[in-house]
């Protein structure tokens, strides 16, 4: 006879974040955060695509930088982007995105801020995509639920002042930035979608 405690450990796996869909969707995403962070006209297109909710244009755009992203599915609700990753079929999906939290504002979405965020972000989804010691560090933490260790890891590689917070959500990690040269407050998420 199985115990329910052993009975859980063996159906957790399945259930928990793996250290290889955090690199597999940093690997998706890091060019397309270069190129919001280097590319300025790139940026004002795809916020605009993102505030008047065109589906076809980010698809066009995400696909001229990071084509396997632009494979994935793909969402905005006005105030941001969401791009969700199948990490283990038939039925487990992570969504990556940024997004102003809901209830805030209606479609807007700042190429500025974004820009920001990207050059933020962007060594904290390369060492994720390149060092399988720290994704599965990072891995780890998320699923123990160690909110200190998880904030010590990102904030080693975002030191920026406009990070505000880093929260454990969704068996992945939350982000939020603050600019001063922005009303609003922004998200970078990597979550587990609950279908």
């Amino acid at each position: 006879m199985v115990s329910r405690a052993t009975s859980r450990r063996r159906g957790s796996p399945r259930k928990r974040l793996k250290a290889d869909t955090l690199r597999k969707i940093s690997v998706a995403m890091l060019p397309f955060y270069k190129a919001i962070a280097t590319r300025r006209g790139f940026a004002v297109q795809w916020s605009q695509a993102v505030a008047q909710g065109n589906l076809d244009r980010m698809k066009s755009l995400l696909c001229s930088v990071a084509p396997f992203a632009a494979k994935q599915g793909l969402g905005t609700n006005g105030i941001g982007y969401f791009i969700t990753f199948l990490a283990q079929p038939p039925m487990l999906y992570y969504t990556n995105g940024t997004t102003i939290p809901p209830g805030t504002v209606q479609f807007t979405f700042e190429p500025r801020v974004h820009r920001a965020i990207a050059k933020a972000v962007f060594p904290l989804y390369r060492e994720l995509a390149h060092n399988r010691c720290f994704t599965s560090a990072l891995a780890k933490a998320i699923n123990r639920q160690d909110q200190r260790a998880v904030t010590v890891m990102i904030r080693s590689l975002i030191s920026f002042s406009a990070l505000k917070s880093i929260q454990i959500e969704d068996d992945g990690f939350a982000l939020l930035f603050k600019y001063p040269f922005s009303m609003y407050p922004y998200r970078n998420l990597l979550l587990r979608e609950f279908t």
